[in-house]
């Protein structure tokens, strides 16, 4: 496994969650792969999606987001669409509520403590 401090994580929520899986033994990766989501008739990528961790022994992607609720549209739109395109990946999207219960149950800060109205920066990419 990684260490935390070989990655930079682009939201400290990450790092959170990357220091729970690691307590647990949870093998992950941080961001080990890009999704092309739309293309131009040229073929060049659009817009892309990269979940921000992937957990090998459950084969399952895990995207964090700590927007309110209201401003979750964005991201569930790219996992959506991440289904729709490649119908045999597992993804799970966490959301704000869903972390915050985390933090609660395993004693780690409350990532919308850290948390801005925009989300993080790849937010609205």
């Amino acid at each position: 496994m990684p260490t935390l401090d070989e990655i930079t994580f682009q939201h400290p929520s990450e790092k959170e969650f990357a220091r729970l899986l690691n307590f647990y033994g949870i093998r992950w990766e941080y961001e080990p792969r890009v999704f092309p989501l739309t293309r131009a008739a040229d073929g060049r990528v659009l817009s892309a999606f990269a979940p921000d961790f992937y957990l090998p022994d459950q084969d399952l992607y895990i995207e964090l987001t700590t927007q309110s609720t209201r401003l979750n549209n964005l991201k569930n739109r790219k996992v959506r669409r991440l289904q729709e395109l490649y119908p045999t990946i597992n993804i799970k999207l966490l959301n704000r509520r869903d972390l915050r219960g985390l933090a609660i149950k395993y004693a780690f800060p409350d990532p919308a403590a850290s948390n801005t109205a925009e989300g993080h920066p790849r937010d609205h990419a």
